[in-house]
Protein backbone atom coordinates (compact mmCIF):
# COMPACT_ATOMS: atom_id res chain seq x y z
CA UNK A 1 0.00 0.00 0.00
CA UNK A 2 0.94 3.44 -0.66
CA UNK A 3 1.67 5.49 2.52
CA UNK A 4 1.14 9.57 1.61
CA UNK A 5 -2.66 10.51 1.64
CA UNK A 6 -1.91 13.44 -0.72
CA UNK A 7 -1.36 10.32 -3.07
CA UNK A 8 -5.16 9.21 -2.07
CA UNK A 9 -6.74 12.69 -2.10
CA UNK A 10 -5.95 12.37 -5.76
CA UNK A 11 -8.47 10.30 -7.00
CA UNK A 12 -12.36 10.58 -6.64
CA UNK A 13 -14.59 6.89 -5.79
CA UNK A 14 -17.71 6.21 -7.43
CA UNK A 15 -19.53 3.40 -5.84
CA UNK A 16 -23.30 2.25 -6.44
CA UNK A 17 -24.66 -0.66 -4.47
CA UNK A 18 -27.11 -3.45 -5.28
CA UNK A 19 -29.70 -4.70 -2.58
CA UNK A 20 -31.24 -7.78 -2.19
CA UNK A 21 -34.11 -7.80 0.04
CA UNK A 22 -35.92 -11.13 1.07
CA UNK A 23 -39.51 -10.32 1.40
CA UNK A 24 -41.46 -11.22 5.14
CA UNK A 25 -44.10 -13.37 3.29
CA UNK A 26 -45.66 -16.29 4.29
CA UNK A 27 -45.06 -18.22 0.80
CA UNK A 28 -42.83 -18.31 -1.90
CA UNK A 29 -42.61 -15.82 -5.02
CA UNK A 30 -44.08 -18.57 -7.64
CA UNK A 31 -45.13 -21.33 -5.39
CA UNK A 32 -47.29 -22.20 -2.38
CA UNK A 33 -43.95 -23.36 -0.43
CA UNK A 34 -43.79 -22.11 3.16
CA UNK A 35 -40.89 -19.25 3.08
CA UNK A 36 -39.45 -19.35 6.49
CA UNK A 37 -35.77 -19.10 8.18
CA UNK A 38 -34.33 -21.67 10.18
CA UNK A 39 -36.26 -24.83 8.87
CA UNK A 40 -35.22 -28.41 8.59
CA UNK A 41 -32.37 -28.17 5.64
CA UNK A 42 -34.60 -28.93 2.05
CA UNK A 43 -37.87 -29.10 3.69
CA UNK A 44 -39.76 -26.27 1.96
CA UNK A 45 -39.46 -27.46 -1.47
CA UNK A 46 -41.86 -28.75 -4.21
CA UNK A 47 -41.83 -29.83 -7.40
CA UNK A 48 -42.60 -26.28 -8.32
CA UNK A 49 -39.72 -25.14 -6.29
CA UNK A 50 -37.06 -27.51 -7.87
CA UNK A 51 -39.03 -26.73 -11.81
CA UNK A 52 -40.17 -30.09 -12.37
CA UNK A 53 -41.79 -30.81 -16.62
CA UNK A 54 -45.31 -29.64 -16.46
CA UNK A 55 -45.31 -27.35 -12.94
CA UNK A 56 -46.70 -23.75 -13.49
CA UNK A 57 -45.31 -20.68 -11.21
CA UNK A 58 -48.33 -18.23 -9.71
CA UNK A 59 -47.20 -14.53 -8.71
CA UNK A 60 -47.35 -14.18 -4.95
CA UNK A 61 -49.73 -11.34 -4.51
CA UNK A 62 -48.30 -10.51 -0.85
CA UNK A 63 -44.98 -9.79 -3.12
CA UNK A 64 -46.43 -7.08 -5.36
CA UNK A 65 -47.90 -5.53 -2.46
CA UNK A 66 -44.44 -5.57 -0.85
CA UNK A 67 -42.73 -3.88 -4.18
CA UNK A 68 -45.47 -1.22 -4.31
CA UNK A 69 -45.19 -0.23 -0.59
CA UNK A 70 -41.45 0.00 -1.29
CA UNK A 71 -41.68 2.33 -4.50
CA UNK A 72 -44.26 4.50 -2.51
CA UNK A 73 -42.16 5.15 0.64
CA UNK A 74 -38.81 5.81 -1.87
CA UNK A 75 -40.97 8.07 -4.28
CA UNK A 76 -40.28 5.93 -6.92
CA UNK A 77 -42.23 5.76 -10.51
CA UNK A 78 -44.09 2.21 -10.50
CA UNK A 79 -44.81 0.69 -13.59
CA UNK A 80 -48.18 -0.03 -15.12
CA UNK A 81 -47.77 -3.37 -16.81
CA UNK A 82 -45.03 -5.68 -15.41
CA UNK A 83 -43.56 -8.39 -16.87
CA UNK A 84 -41.02 -11.12 -15.97
CA UNK A 85 -38.40 -12.64 -17.05
CA UNK A 86 -36.49 -15.83 -17.00
CA UNK A 87 -32.14 -15.18 -15.83
CA UNK A 88 -30.69 -18.21 -17.20
CA UNK A 89 -27.37 -19.74 -15.72
CA UNK A 90 -26.27 -22.99 -13.92
CA UNK A 91 -25.39 -23.19 -10.00
CA UNK A 92 -25.83 -25.85 -7.84
CA UNK A 93 -28.12 -24.41 -5.69
CA UNK A 94 -30.37 -22.71 -8.54
CA UNK A 95 -32.86 -26.17 -9.30
CA UNK A 96 -34.26 -24.78 -12.59
CA UNK A 97 -31.20 -23.51 -13.61
CA UNK A 98 -33.17 -20.46 -14.11
CA UNK A 99 -34.26 -17.32 -12.02
CA UNK A 100 -37.57 -15.27 -12.75
CA UNK A 101 -37.22 -11.85 -12.52
CA UNK A 102 -37.52 -8.76 -14.10
CA UNK A 103 -35.35 -7.47 -17.04
CA UNK A 104 -37.01 -4.51 -19.09
CA UNK A 105 -39.78 -3.70 -16.87
CA UNK A 106 -38.92 -3.23 -13.28
CA UNK A 107 -41.64 -2.90 -11.18
CA UNK A 108 -40.10 0.70 -10.00
CA UNK A 109 -37.84 3.17 -11.32
CA UNK A 110 -36.14 6.41 -9.97
CA UNK A 111 -37.05 7.21 -6.49
CA UNK A 112 -34.31 8.10 -3.94
CA UNK A 113 -33.26 7.25 0.23
CA UNK A 114 -32.23 9.99 2.40
CA UNK A 115 -29.95 9.29 5.38
CA UNK A 116 -28.59 11.36 7.64
CA UNK A 117 -24.63 11.99 7.95
CA UNK A 118 -22.79 13.55 10.98
CA UNK A 119 -22.08 16.72 9.05
CA UNK A 120 -24.83 16.90 5.99
CA UNK A 121 -27.97 14.87 4.78
CA UNK A 122 -26.77 12.17 2.21
CA UNK A 123 -29.60 12.03 -0.79
CA UNK A 124 -28.93 8.88 -2.76
CA UNK A 125 -30.74 8.18 -5.78
CA UNK A 126 -32.04 5.01 -7.01
CA UNK A 127 -32.15 3.16 -10.61
CA UNK A 128 -34.87 0.65 -10.28
CA UNK A 129 -36.25 -1.88 -7.79
CA UNK A 130 -37.43 -5.07 -9.39
CA UNK A 131 -39.05 -8.29 -7.86
CA UNK A 132 -36.80 -11.98 -8.26
CA UNK A 133 -36.62 -15.05 -6.61
CA UNK A 134 -33.74 -16.40 -4.47
CA UNK A 135 -31.10 -19.35 -5.02
CA UNK A 136 -30.98 -21.77 -2.59
CA UNK A 137 -28.04 -21.77 -0.31
CA UNK A 138 -24.67 -23.45 -0.85
CA UNK A 139 -22.92 -24.44 3.06
CA UNK A 140 -18.97 -24.93 2.81
CA UNK A 141 -18.23 -25.13 5.90
CA UNK A 142 -20.59 -28.32 7.53
CA UNK A 143 -18.61 -31.39 5.64
CA UNK A 144 -14.57 -30.51 4.97
CA UNK A 145 -14.91 -32.90 1.57
CA UNK A 146 -18.37 -31.80 -0.01
CA UNK A 147 -20.00 -28.63 -0.64
CA UNK A 148 -23.48 -29.06 0.89
CA UNK A 149 -26.88 -27.61 -0.78
CA UNK A 150 -29.86 -26.58 1.25
CA UNK A 151 -32.94 -25.51 -1.21
CA UNK A 152 -35.47 -24.30 1.05
CA UNK A 153 -34.50 -20.36 0.19
CA UNK A 154 -34.89 -21.26 -3.46
CA UNK A 155 -38.00 -19.29 -4.58
CA UNK A 156 -38.27 -16.84 -1.68
CA UNK A 157 -39.30 -13.79 -2.88
CA UNK A 158 -36.94 -10.44 -3.02
CA UNK A 159 -37.00 -7.27 -4.01
CA UNK A 160 -33.38 -6.24 -5.80
CA UNK A 161 -32.86 -2.19 -4.70
CA UNK A 162 -30.49 -0.81 -7.79
CA UNK A 163 -28.35 2.73 -6.26
CA UNK A 164 -26.95 5.49 -9.17
CA UNK A 165 -23.32 5.37 -8.57
CA UNK A 166 -23.82 8.43 -6.06
CA UNK A 167 -21.63 7.31 -3.14
CA UNK A 168 -18.21 8.14 -2.94
CA UNK A 169 -17.30 6.16 0.44
CA UNK A 170 -17.61 3.33 2.93
CA UNK A 171 -19.16 5.63 5.36
CA UNK A 172 -21.69 6.92 2.65
CA UNK A 173 -23.06 2.99 1.92
CA UNK A 174 -22.60 2.32 5.76
CA UNK A 175 -25.44 5.36 6.38
CA UNK A 176 -27.73 4.51 3.16
CA UNK A 177 -27.71 0.64 4.05
CA UNK A 178 -28.84 1.83 7.91
CA UNK A 179 -31.48 4.04 6.14
CA UNK A 180 -32.31 0.82 4.33
CA UNK A 181 -32.90 -1.29 6.53
CA UNK A 182 -34.55 1.03 9.33
CA UNK A 183 -37.21 2.14 5.78
CA UNK A 184 -37.92 -2.22 5.10
CA UNK A 185 -38.60 -3.03 8.78
CA UNK A 186 -40.71 0.40 9.06
CA UNK A 187 -42.87 -0.92 6.33
CA UNK A 188 -42.78 -4.28 7.89
CA UNK A 189 -41.40 -6.13 4.31
CA UNK A 190 -38.16 -7.47 5.59
CA UNK A 191 -36.51 -7.83 8.93
CA UNK A 192 -33.47 -6.48 7.32
CA UNK A 193 -31.13 -9.44 8.92
CA UNK A 194 -28.16 -9.14 7.28
CA UNK A 195 -26.69 -12.51 9.31
CA UNK A 196 -29.96 -14.27 8.29
CA UNK A 197 -29.11 -13.24 4.49
CA UNK A 198 -32.50 -11.74 4.37
CA UNK A 199 -30.60 -8.03 3.37
CA UNK A 200 -27.99 -8.83 1.15
CA UNK A 201 -25.80 -6.19 -0.53
CA UNK A 202 -23.23 -5.95 -3.56
CA UNK A 203 -20.68 -3.20 -4.10
CA UNK A 204 -19.57 -1.28 -7.65
CA UNK A 205 -16.43 0.14 -6.81
CA UNK A 206 -14.02 2.52 -9.51
CA UNK A 207 -11.56 5.22 -8.71
CA UNK A 208 -10.78 8.40 -11.34
CA UNK A 209 -8.74 10.95 -10.44
CA UNK A 210 -11.07 13.85 -9.30
CA UNK A 211 -12.63 16.08 -11.99
CA UNK A 212 -12.60 13.51 -14.39
CA UNK A 213 -15.78 12.59 -16.53
CA UNK A 214 -14.63 9.17 -17.06
CA UNK A 215 -15.31 6.57 -14.58
CA UNK A 216 -12.74 3.80 -13.83
CA UNK A 217 -12.95 0.41 -14.64
CA UNK A 218 -15.29 -1.21 -12.58
CA UNK A 219 -14.68 -4.03 -10.02
CA UNK A 220 -17.87 -5.65 -8.43
CA UNK A 221 -17.48 -7.00 -4.42
CA UNK A 222 -19.55 -9.63 -3.00
CA UNK A 223 -20.08 -11.56 -0.18
CA UNK A 224 -19.91 -9.30 2.97
CA UNK A 225 -22.62 -10.11 6.15
CA UNK A 226 -22.77 -6.65 7.91
CA UNK A 227 -23.09 -3.20 7.27
CA UNK A 228 -19.34 -2.90 9.04
CA UNK A 229 -18.32 -5.37 6.34
CA UNK A 230 -19.03 -3.44 3.43
CA UNK A 231 -17.50 -0.76 4.52
CA UNK A 232 -14.08 -2.10 5.08
CA UNK A 233 -14.39 -4.00 1.91
CA UNK A 234 -15.28 -0.65 0.16
CA UNK A 235 -12.28 1.19 1.94
CA UNK A 236 -9.76 -1.49 1.24
CA UNK A 237 -10.80 -1.79 -2.33
CA UNK A 238 -10.70 1.90 -2.65
CA UNK A 239 -6.94 1.63 -1.68
CA UNK A 240 -6.23 -1.64 -3.71
CA UNK A 241 -7.55 0.18 -6.97
CA UNK A 242 -5.83 3.80 -6.55
CA UNK A 243 -2.54 1.30 -5.80
CA UNK A 244 -2.61 -0.30 -9.17
CA UNK A 245 -3.51 2.92 -11.02
CA UNK A 246 -0.21 4.94 -9.11
CA UNK A 247 1.85 1.62 -10.07
CA UNK A 248 0.89 1.79 -13.91
CA UNK A 249 -0.95 -1.68 -13.53
CA UNK A 250 -4.44 -2.73 -14.86
CA UNK A 251 -7.46 -3.20 -12.92
CA UNK A 252 -9.09 -6.35 -13.46
CA UNK A 253 -13.39 -6.24 -14.60
CA UNK A 254 -14.12 -8.68 -11.91
CA UNK A 255 -15.83 -10.15 -9.01
CA UNK A 256 -14.11 -10.33 -6.01
CA UNK A 257 -14.93 -11.18 -2.27
CA UNK A 258 -14.52 -9.92 1.29
CA UNK A 259 -12.48 -12.19 3.96
CA UNK A 260 -13.99 -10.28 7.01
CA UNK A 261 -10.86 -11.85 8.99
CA UNK A 262 -8.34 -10.37 7.18
CA UNK A 263 -9.75 -7.14 5.90
CA UNK A 264 -9.32 -8.08 2.02
CA UNK A 265 -10.75 -8.33 -0.96
CA UNK A 266 -9.86 -11.30 -3.42
CA UNK A 267 -10.72 -12.49 -7.01
CA UNK A 268 -13.61 -14.73 -7.29
CA UNK A 269 -14.23 -14.83 -11.26
CA UNK A 270 -13.36 -12.70 -14.07
CA UNK A 271 -16.47 -10.48 -15.65
CA UNK A 272 -15.13 -11.14 -19.29
CA UNK A 273 -15.54 -14.83 -18.66
CA UNK A 274 -19.32 -14.07 -17.31
CA UNK A 275 -22.21 -15.84 -18.55
CA UNK A 276 -24.52 -14.37 -20.56
CA UNK A 277 -27.26 -14.59 -18.87
CA UNK A 278 -30.19 -15.27 -21.85
CA UNK A 279 -32.56 -13.26 -20.78
CA UNK A 280 -35.89 -13.95 -22.68
CA UNK A 281 -39.54 -12.99 -21.43
CA UNK A 282 -41.13 -15.66 -18.96
CA UNK A 283 -43.41 -17.75 -21.15
CA UNK A 284 -45.02 -19.12 -18.15
CA UNK A 285 -46.27 -15.79 -16.50
CA UNK A 286 -48.82 -13.35 -17.76
CA UNK A 287 -48.21 -9.45 -16.88
CA UNK A 288 -48.86 -8.16 -13.85
CA UNK A 289 -50.80 -4.67 -14.12
CA UNK A 290 -51.07 -2.45 -11.42
CA UNK A 291 -53.86 0.16 -11.32
CA UNK A 292 -53.63 3.85 -9.87
CA UNK A 293 -56.31 2.72 -7.54
CA UNK A 294 -54.45 0.01 -6.16
CA UNK A 295 -51.25 2.10 -5.13
CA UNK A 296 -53.71 4.67 -3.80
CA UNK A 297 -55.10 1.85 -1.70
CA UNK A 298 -51.87 0.99 -0.46
CA UNK A 299 -50.54 4.21 -0.12
CA UNK A 300 -53.30 5.11 2.55
CA UNK A 301 -52.32 2.33 4.40
CA UNK A 302 -48.49 2.91 5.36
CA UNK A 303 -47.33 3.96 8.16
CA UNK A 304 -45.02 6.97 9.44
CA UNK A 305 -42.08 6.94 8.32
CA UNK A 306 -38.88 7.81 9.32
CA UNK A 307 -38.43 11.45 7.64
CA UNK A 308 -41.69 11.90 8.31
CA UNK A 309 -41.43 11.24 12.20
CA UNK A 310 -38.15 12.89 12.17
CA UNK A 311 -39.71 16.24 11.40
CA UNK A 312 -42.44 15.70 14.16
CA UNK A 313 -39.99 15.26 16.04
CA UNK A 314 -37.46 17.96 15.80
CA UNK A 315 -40.12 20.50 14.23
CA UNK A 316 -43.14 19.99 16.06
CA UNK A 317 -41.72 18.68 19.60
CA UNK A 318 -38.37 20.40 19.40
CA UNK A 319 -36.24 16.98 20.75
CA UNK A 320 -32.88 17.70 19.47
CA UNK A 321 -31.74 15.88 16.18
CA UNK A 322 -29.56 13.56 18.09
CA UNK A 323 -32.70 12.50 20.07
CA UNK A 324 -35.05 12.26 17.19
CA UNK A 325 -33.04 9.56 15.21
CA UNK A 326 -31.91 7.38 18.80
CA UNK A 327 -35.99 6.86 19.10
CA UNK A 328 -36.87 6.61 14.89
CA UNK A 329 -33.40 4.45 14.75
CA UNK A 330 -35.74 0.95 15.62
CA UNK A 331 -39.80 0.94 14.77
CA UNK A 332 -40.61 -0.19 18.32
CA UNK A 333 -38.62 1.91 20.30
CA UNK A 334 -40.47 4.85 17.86
CA UNK A 335 -43.99 3.32 18.75
CA UNK A 336 -43.57 3.55 22.55
CA UNK A 337 -42.31 6.77 21.81
CA UNK A 338 -45.74 8.26 19.71
CA UNK A 339 -47.72 6.02 22.35
CA UNK A 340 -46.23 7.58 24.97
CA UNK A 341 -46.96 11.01 23.93
CA UNK A 342 -50.52 10.86 23.22
CA UNK A 343 -50.89 10.89 27.52
CA UNK A 344 -47.98 14.07 28.12
CA UNK A 345 -47.50 17.16 26.57
CA UNK A 346 -43.90 16.62 27.88
CA UNK A 347 -42.39 15.77 25.04
CA UNK A 348 -38.88 16.00 25.91
CA UNK A 349 -39.40 15.08 29.05
CA UNK A 350 -40.80 11.54 27.67
CA UNK A 351 -37.90 11.33 25.61
CA UNK A 352 -35.46 11.25 28.51
CA UNK A 353 -37.50 8.64 29.81
CA UNK A 354 -37.43 6.57 26.24
CA UNK A 355 -33.49 6.54 25.98
CA UNK A 356 -32.32 7.05 30.30
CA UNK A 357 -34.20 4.52 32.36
CA UNK A 358 -36.28 2.59 30.05
CA UNK A 359 -33.26 1.89 27.71
CA UNK A 360 -31.11 1.06 31.19
CA UNK A 361 -33.89 -1.28 32.10
CA UNK A 362 -34.04 -3.24 28.92
CA UNK A 363 -29.97 -3.29 28.59
CA UNK A 364 -29.75 -4.86 31.43
CA UNK A 365 -32.12 -7.53 31.34
CA UNK A 366 -31.17 -8.18 27.99
CA UNK A 367 -35.13 -7.70 26.27
CA UNK A 368 -36.30 -5.16 23.72
CA UNK A 369 -39.17 -2.98 24.16
CA UNK A 370 -41.80 -5.17 22.26
CA UNK A 371 -41.06 -7.41 25.84
CA UNK A 372 -41.28 -4.08 28.45
CA UNK A 373 -44.18 -4.96 30.20
CA UNK A 374 -45.22 -1.37 31.85
CA UNK A 375 -47.33 0.34 29.60
CA UNK A 376 -46.32 3.74 28.53
CA UNK A 377 -49.28 5.31 30.27
CA UNK A 378 -47.55 4.80 33.71
CA UNK A 379 -44.37 6.33 32.48
CA UNK A 380 -46.87 9.23 31.97
CA UNK A 381 -47.88 9.15 35.11
CA UNK A 382 -44.30 9.22 36.59
CA UNK A 383 -43.83 12.60 34.43
CA UNK A 384 -46.94 14.11 36.12
CA UNK A 385 -45.74 13.83 38.96
CA UNK A 386 -42.17 15.14 38.30
CA UNK A 387 -43.71 18.08 36.32
CA UNK A 388 -46.16 18.91 39.46
CA UNK A 389 -43.17 19.07 41.66
CA UNK A 390 -44.72 16.47 43.85
CA UNK A 391 -41.23 14.03 42.78
CA UNK A 392 -37.97 14.35 42.18
CA UNK A 393 -36.01 12.76 39.07
CA UNK A 394 -33.72 10.91 40.92
CA UNK A 395 -36.64 9.39 43.44
CA UNK A 396 -38.90 8.48 39.92
CA UNK A 397 -36.00 6.99 38.11
CA UNK A 398 -34.43 5.24 40.56
CA UNK A 399 -37.02 4.27 43.10
CA UNK A 400 -40.46 4.43 41.70
CA UNK A 401 -39.59 3.54 38.07
CA UNK A 402 -38.56 -0.08 39.21
CA UNK A 403 -41.27 -0.33 41.84
CA UNK A 404 -43.87 0.38 39.47
CA UNK A 405 -42.61 -2.25 36.70
CA UNK A 406 -43.15 -4.53 39.68
CA UNK A 407 -46.50 -3.27 40.64
CA UNK A 408 -47.65 -1.89 37.31
CA UNK A 409 -51.98 -2.11 38.74
CA UNK A 410 -51.11 0.76 41.36
CA UNK A 411 -50.97 4.68 39.97
CA UNK A 412 -47.64 6.09 40.20
CA UNK A 413 -48.98 8.45 43.17
CA UNK A 414 -50.04 5.44 44.74
CA UNK A 415 -47.09 3.74 45.09
CA UNK A 416 -44.97 7.24 45.56
CA UNK A 417 -46.84 8.13 48.24
CA UNK A 418 -46.79 4.23 49.89
CA UNK A 419 -42.86 4.63 49.48
CA UNK A 420 -42.71 7.86 51.25
CA UNK A 421 -41.23 9.41 47.90
CA UNK A 422 -43.14 12.53 47.65
CA UNK A 423 -41.85 16.16 47.92
CA UNK A 424 -43.23 18.09 50.70
CA UNK A 425 -44.85 21.35 48.59
CA UNK A 426 -46.32 22.74 51.76
CA UNK A 427 -44.53 26.84 52.30
CA UNK A 428 -45.18 26.99 55.58
CA UNK A 429 -43.95 23.23 57.19
CA UNK A 430 -40.95 24.52 54.74
CA UNK A 431 -40.43 27.54 55.86
CA UNK A 432 -39.98 26.35 59.28
CA UNK A 433 -37.06 24.16 58.19
CA UNK A 434 -35.50 27.19 56.60
CA UNK A 435 -35.74 29.45 59.01
CA UNK A 436 -33.88 26.24 61.46
CA UNK A 437 -31.46 26.35 58.83
CA UNK A 438 -29.91 29.52 58.45
CA UNK A 439 -30.35 29.98 62.49
CA UNK A 440 -27.10 28.16 62.14
CA UNK A 441 -24.84 30.25 60.31
CA UNK A 442 -25.39 33.88 61.32
CA UNK A 443 -22.09 34.34 59.71
CA UNK A 444 -22.79 32.85 56.43
CA UNK A 445 -25.30 34.86 55.97
CA UNK A 446 -24.02 38.11 56.05
CA UNK A 447 -21.23 36.78 53.72
CA UNK A 448 -23.85 36.04 51.08
CA UNK A 449 -25.23 39.45 51.66
CA UNK A 450 -22.25 40.98 51.25
CA UNK A 451 -21.99 39.04 47.87
CA UNK A 452 -21.18 35.61 48.12
CA UNK A 453 -24.32 34.12 46.53
CA UNK A 454 -22.62 30.87 46.12
CA UNK A 455 -23.53 30.48 49.55
CA UNK A 456 -26.62 29.88 48.50
CA UNK A 457 -26.47 26.04 47.53
CA UNK A 458 -24.93 25.17 51.40
CA UNK A 459 -28.21 26.89 52.45
CA UNK A 460 -30.47 24.83 50.19
CA UNK A 461 -28.80 21.78 51.04
CA UNK A 462 -29.21 22.01 54.71
CA UNK A 463 -32.76 22.87 54.21
CA UNK A 464 -32.82 19.63 52.20
CA UNK A 465 -31.10 17.18 54.61
CA UNK A 466 -33.48 18.48 57.17
CA UNK A 467 -36.63 17.79 55.29
CA UNK A 468 -35.03 14.49 54.42
CA UNK A 469 -34.73 15.10 50.96
CA UNK A 470 -38.94 16.12 50.17
CA UNK A 471 -38.82 19.76 49.79
CA UNK A 472 -39.73 20.37 46.94
CA UNK A 473 -36.46 22.14 44.85
CA UNK A 474 -38.20 24.93 43.36
CA UNK A 475 -40.04 26.03 46.36
CA UNK A 476 -37.40 25.55 48.58
CA UNK A 477 -34.93 27.78 46.90
CA UNK A 478 -37.63 30.56 45.86
CA UNK A 479 -37.92 30.06 50.12
CA UNK A 480 -34.60 30.19 50.77
CA UNK A 481 -33.59 33.37 48.63
CA UNK A 482 -36.62 35.31 49.64
CA UNK A 483 -35.39 34.55 53.31
CA UNK A 484 -31.66 35.95 53.00
CA UNK A 485 -33.13 38.96 50.96
CA UNK A 486 -35.12 39.87 54.41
Amino acid sequence: MLDFMNVYDKYETVIGLECHIQLLTKTKMYSSDVAEYGALPNTNVSVVTLGHPGTLPVVNKRAIEFAVKLGIAVNADIREENQFARKNYFYADLPKGYQITQDKTPICTGGYITAKMKDRELRVNLTRIHMEEDAGKSLHDIDPFETLVDLNRAGTPLLEIVTEPDLRSGEEAYAYLTEVRKLVRYLDICDGNMEEGSLRCDANISVMLKGSKIFGKKVEVKNMNSFRNVQRAIDFEIKRQIDLVEENKEIAGETRSFDAVKGITFSLRSKENANDYRYFPEPDLQPVFITKEYINEIKAGLPVLPDELFNIYTKEYKLSEYDALQIIDRKEVAAFYNDLVKHTANQKSAANWVMGPIKAYLNERALTISEFTLPSKKIAEIISLIDAGKLSNSAASQKLFPALVDQPTKSAEQLAGELDLLQNSNSNELQGFVDQALAKYPEKINEYKNGKVTLLGMFVGEVMKLSKGKADPKLLNQLVKETLEK
